[in-house]
């Protein structure tokens, strides 16, 4: 296939935020390879988006190096260039923590900070070459703290730094990144938050916009950092949180 076409790769694209911004990458004349756990998701993906020379499934798991170097290689296979990479896969973990057991903390570490670890560390020539751009998906929860979300805090507040840190690193040799930090946002992680009226009624409380986000909104976030709109920019942390962190956190006392 000819490389004129930018190409990235997005890991968690069975579903939600990883998702849309395949549609969307697609949309605006990308190729894009979708990598997850659950093979028939992403075939759903895909066959929602059609334009099959300009995609790719990849099943696998991001804290498995050997799975994740197979994605890269089956990426760069078709289509020859890394112009973009989205680090979306992620897993939630939480409780008091007194009870949260070891293997909770292990799991949501292996997911959602090796497996950040893993795509860069092995994926970064391959951008180097073309001056690719990252987009790690964190958290306000990587920003701020929540309760009894402890090991998902830790596990985003890593994300967050390790992207400060890159973008130094990584800045004088031609490849940006950055981060988006989305409160609540309507996908299959969030239904326990989406299908209860009672935490639903929380949500309107205390985001200024009133809602969560959408899948599509937070992708349009993620292909503008990585678009050439945002040449000047890395190392950033883009809340998109409908306002979560304008606030000090203090109540609303009048009303």
């Amino acid at each position: 296939m000819s490389n004129n076409r930018k190409a990235a790769i997005i890991t968690g694209g069975g579903s939600g935020m990883g998702a849309a911004t395949a549609k969307l990458l697609v949309k605006r004349g990308w190729s894009v390879t979708i990598s997850g756990r659950r093979q028939g998701k992403l075939e759903e993906v895909l066959a929602d988006i059609g334009h099959e020379e300009f995609t790719l499934a990849v099943p696998g798991d991001v804290s498995n190096r050997e799975n994740v170097q197979d994605l890269i290689d089956a990426h760069m296979a078709k289509f020859g260039r890394l112009d973009g990479l989205v680090n979306n896969a992620a897993v939630v973990a939480g409780g008091p923590i007194g009870e949260v057991t070891f293997e909770d903390w292990k799991k949501v570490m292996e997911i959602n900070v090796d497996g950040v670890f893993n795509t860069i560390n092995l994926a970064v020539g391959h951008l180097k070459e073309v001056g690719g751009s990252i987009v790690n998906v964190s958290s306000v929860s990587g920003v701020r703290g929540d309760w009894n979300f402890s090991p998902y805090c830790a596990t985003k507040g890593a994300v967050t730094n390790f992207t400060h840190s890159l973008a130094l690193e990584l800045g004088g040799q031609g490849v940006r990144i950055n981060a988006v930090a989305p409160t609540i946002t309507d996908t299959d992680m969030a239904t326990f938050v989406t299908e209860s009226e009672e935490m639903m009624a929380m949500v309107k409380n205390r985001i200024p916009l009133g809602r969560p986000a959408k899948p599509e909104e937070v992708a349009a976030s993620i292909a503008f950092l990585l678009s050439e709109d945002a040449s000047f920019i890395t190392g950033a942390i883009l809340p998109v949180d409908g306002g979560v962190m304008a606030s000090s956190g203090q109540p609303n006392f009048l009303g």
